[in-house]
């Protein structure tokens, strides 16, 4: 045992030193980060001059306009030729496009071969090519039966071609000639040439077909080029300068001027003088397989002469040019039996090699390839680099003119939010008035509280919280004097959507079934305690008691309850079930419950805003101002509903494309225009309907709607708040867009994060203008210059994200320069706030009987 280790020891200690070795030796090869970022650099600085008319005929990498325009996009359809030259075989190809929802493709192809034995000749003769290929077309259509039809017929030539138009050209391998068109060739078929291409365009188009995303072609094998689509604007060689098209670099020649001559080795001098073509394609010389193979023979072939191998002994067949090829050298690097194959092909050499022979051969192998590689993704790396430059330069100047064009709308001047608070104030006004009240669209509904908390409150409450998709049942214990407490305990039951969205009756029923099993968990299910119902939906109410459903919001479509009072179906469903009772005292709005909450800390608190799901209002209003309710004596809370502001087309002028198709998508299209505009529930919405319409116009994610963005509700407020934090990096931006199944880039982040800002931001401006009517309402009601107030708030919008309280309190500043407006967070208004109100409400009571 201690024997096999130690052999392994001593063949990884001979490894290494053979490895430094050839390292030290082949030094010139092994080329740094820096070089290869020179390399990159230079071969920039080539493009550009192949691109230049001027600069043109003295460039070394052609840059040879393609006249291919664009790439796939899916629709294509039909029934093709194809025939390809470029290598060892000529192919003939037929190819049927189908576009019938699902891109696809059928591919029948036969392989003839190019004729070797006259290549010089065919060299000078180009006619007898042509004429072989139209031969080999002609046997094809005729297996294939289609001597009949004429197709149109795609030609792949594989040679530097100038060309004049897409399907004509003037025309290295081992052809040196000018083509003719294969149409002009073969007596007995009638084809079409449609387009005589590259074929590093064709692989582009090819992969382009598969993922639009596809803009560069790239050959590396027996020869190695590359292609991109080049802006038109970039292109002097060719008229026009709108669109792009795509460029065959011919980057084979690259060096040929004498750029790379500090990066040649004497390797590279020596296969150079010995190919056919001396000086020319210098750096398809250093990285494509035709050449690989025999610089590897050229390095082993000096290492020998000069000691290094071997033994120093030199086998004839060694000295032979051609004698190791590609497929040597990737046998030699393979990673298990490298090591075997490497002997094994030195020994068909006649080289009687050694291990540290066979280590030494299969690093010379992997520092010829590498570099290889390294050459190949440095002039790859420019093109990306360029392609991303002329991509960010066009897209900043697209991007930016389209994105300020879609949410130009959305920025409202100060005038402009002046005239909404002005028209709040009317609707306000309107709803006060008997006369008008039925057609306002604020609907300052009377809520019959007609008082604050003043610490007296005390005893056990049961509260009710229904407003969105989680419905509430509260135990609270309120404890009055200097010690004066409120105690929550609480569970959350979900409505399910089709509880939501079914019968009324079933929908009080599960509302009873939750009571039922929070009084039995704690174990309360025999006492008659007064309720507060906080139902967070409009009601029309006659008292404390009593509210009559004016219409659902929210995503709540359940049947048989507008119009009907919400205590009774209550009250019915309680009666129903007979298992308890309970003194239903006051049904409340999560708008009044907030203000209250906040009220029983400060008694300035006088207005409530709920800014979250949903959007609203409520505040305290002087009766004498209530001309729907009797009496002129005191104050009463009025809850505006100011959802519906706007319901009667009075802010249509600064409604957006967007807000239109998210109201037309609705459960109650037409209806609560203003919190559709404001509200948590919608502004997700709002931002989806604004990416696909970016998307559709190719400025967000590659142009390319995903299934993800198709599903409505898939952008949620929340994620808004996420991706507007200020402390987030546009990494983690993206992070959140690829949980929401949304492949982005970093430039797309940029603009979602941009597009929820401004979506945002219009909101808590809207919302500021509208409370800045309300505002201005209540300090001229107190007849005084400047006015002191608080306001209660509630609602996970002005909560959670991250700027919508701050441009809010600006807004507010702006619209309502005489009042001074302390903002303060309700602690549970729906839960809280309904206890309160019931405890003020049974207060109130008590004082009225005495």
């Amino acid at each position: 045992m201690f024997a096999v280790h130690l052999l392994a020891f001593h063949f990884t200690k001979l490894k290494e030193d053979q490895i430094k070795k050839v390292d030290r030796y082949l030094y010139q090869l092994r080329l740094s980060d820096d070089v290869l970022l020179d390399v990159m650099t230079r071969f920039q600085a080539e493009m550009v001059k192949g691109l230049g008319r001027d600069t043109n005929p003295t460039a070394t990498v052609k840059m040879l306009p393609s006249f291919v325009r664009s790439l796939p996009d899916g629709s294509e359809k039909g029934d093709f030729l194809a025939v390809d030259l470029g290598g060892s075989q000529f192919r003939a190809h037929r190819v049927k496009v189908f576009a019938d929802g699902k891109q696809s493709s059928q591919l029948e192809s036969k392989f003839y071969p190019t004729p070797k034995e006259d290549t010089a000749q065919l060299s000078s003769h180009f006619v007898q090519l042509f004429d072989y290929i139209a031969d080999c077309l002609s046997d094809f259509m005729e297996t294939k039966n289609l001597k009949h039809k004429k197709l149109p017929l795609g030609f792949t030539f594989s040679f530097p071609c100038k060309q004049t138009k897409l399907e004509e050209v003037r025309y290295t391998k081992k052809y040196s000639c000018q083509a003719e068109l294969l149409a002009e060739s073969g007596e007995d078929i009638d084809v079409d040439v449609l387009a005589l291409v590259n074929d590093t365009a064709g692989t582009m188009m090819t992969c382009g077909y598969d993922d639009q995303r596809c803009e560069v072609g790239l050959i590396i094998g027996t020869g190695t080029n590359a292609c991109y689509m080049e802006e038109m604007r970039h292109i002097s060689l060719v008229e026009g300068d709108e669109g792009r098209m795509c460029i065959n670099t011919e980057w084979g020649a690259f060096g040929d001027d004498g750029a790379l001559d500090d990066l040649r080795t004497e390797f590279d001098r020596e296969l150079d003088l010995g190919s056919l073509n001396p000086g020319k394609q210098l750096f398809e010389k250093m990285i494509s397989s035709l050449y690989l193979g025999e610089l590897v023979r050229l390095i082993l072939l000096k290492m020998t002469k000069e000691g290094l191998l071997f033994n120093g002994k030199v086998s004839t067949a060694l000295l032979i040019k051609g004698k190791i090829e590609m497929e040597h050298v990737s046998a030699m690097e393979k990673d298990k039996e490298g090591l075997s194959n490497t002997k094994e092909i030195l020994t068909d050499l006649n080289l009687f090699p050694s291990e540290e022979d066979c280590v030494a051969v299969q690093h010379v192998c992997t520092i010829v390839s590498f570099r290889s590689a390294n050459l190949c993704a440095a002039a790859l790396a420019a093109i990306l680099t360029r392609l991303m430059e002329n991509k960010k330069l066009l897209r900043m100047r697209t991007t930016r003119r389209r994105l300020r064009a879609a949410l130009q709308p959305f920025l409202l001047p100060l005038p402009v939010l002046r005239q909404v608070r002005d028209s709040m104030r009317a609707e306000l006004e309107y709803g006060l008035k008997r006369e008008t009240q039925a057609e306002a669209t604020v609907k300052m509904l009377p809520t019959y509280v007609c008082g604050m908390p003043d610490g007296t409150e005390k005893g056990k409450f049961l509260a009710l919280d229904l407003g969105g998709t989680n419905f509430r049942v509260l135990l609270v214990k309120i404890k009055s004097g200097r010690r004066r407490s409120v105690q929550m305990y609480n569970k959350i039951f979900a409505i399910p959507l089709e509880i939501m969205q079914g019968t009324g009756e079933e929908l009080f029923d599960h509302i009873v079934q939750c009571i039922a099993d929070f009084l039995e968990y704690m174990g309360i299910k025999g006492s008659r305690l007064p309720l507060g119902f906080t139902f967070s939906f409009p009601c029309r109410q006659a008292s404390i008691d009593q509210g009559t459903l004016v219409g659902w919001t929210k995503g709540f479509k359940a049947t048989d309850c507008e119009g009907e009072d919400v205590v009774d179906m209550l009250r019915e469903a309680i009666r129903r079930r007979n298992e308890f009772d309970l003194d239903i005292v006051a049904v409340v709005n999560d708008t009044v419950g907030t203000m209250m909450t906040c009220g029983y800390e400060d008694p300035n608190c006088e207005i409530g805003l709920i800014a979250g799901t949903g959007s609203n209002v409520c505040y305290m209003e002087d009766m004498k101002n209530i001309e729907i309710v009797e009496g002129n004596e005191g104050k009463m809370c009025i809850n505006t509903e100011w959802g519906a502001f706007g319901d009667n087309g009075c802010i249509d002028h600064i409604r957006t494309k967007y807000d239109r198709e998210v109201d037309e998508g609705s459960l109650n299209p037409g209806k609560q225009r203003y919190e559709k505009m404001t509200s948590g529930m919608y502004l997700g919405e709002i931002v989806r309907q604004i990416l696909i319409d970016l998307t559709k116009q190719g400025l967000l994610f590659r142009g390319h709607i995903s299934e993800s963005l198709r599903k409505r509700g898939i952008f949620e407020t929340k994620f808004l708040s996420q991706i507007e934090s200020d402390r987030l990096a546009l990494l983690q931006v993206r992070r959140i867009l690829q949980q929401l199944g949304l492949d982005s880039t970093c430039d797309d982040s940029i603009i979602v994060k941009e597009v929820c800002g401004v979506v945002s931001t219009r909101a808590a401006r809207l919302c500021g203008a509208g409370l800045a009517a309300v505002l201005e309402k209540k300090r001229e009601n107190q007849g005084v210059e400047h006015l002191q107030i608080t306001v209660g708030v509630d609602g996970t919008l002005y909560k959670l994200h991250p700027h919508f309280s701050r441009v809010l309190r600006e807004t507010v500043k702006e619209l309502a320069p005489q009042c001074d407006v302390t903002f303060m967070l309700s602690e549970d208004g729906s839960g809280k706030g309904a206890a309160l109100i019931t405890a003020v409400a049974k207060r109130l009571h008590n004082i009225g009987q005495k």
